[in-house]
């Protein structure tokens, strides 16, 4: 399933620092990994795509990785009408952490 995660950020530092983990995936649920990454130019706001298994447990993945510092609000993509293209210019997604 993918899965948008919206993040409002109310402490940026700690977020990109404590977001890394979620880049890398560690501690991510079985087949839970980021897909794209797409942070705000006054880095506020964060918004990425997930590929879960189900909206709940990427949520609380999430939600415990970033803690306080972030507001985070997700939902379940309705793929039938999504689409996607990669721009030029956006970095290869990072390599993940081995289970």
């Amino acid at each position: 399933m993918l899965i948008v995660v919206q993040h409002r950020l109310t402490d940026p530092a700690s977020a990109f620092a404590r977001g890394e983990r979620l880049k890398r995936g560690e501690g991510a649920p079985v087949d839970t990994r980021v897909l794209q990454f797409y942070p705000s130019r006054d880095g506020d706001l964060v918004t990425c795509l997930w590929e879960g298994g189900s909206v709940a447990e990427v949520q609380r993945y999430v939600d415990d990785t970033l803690g306080d510092a972030s507001i985070n609000v997700s939902y379940a993509v309705e793929s039938t009408a999504a689409f996607s293209a990669t721009p030029p210019g956006i970095a290869s997604q990072p390599t993940p952490v081995a289970a």
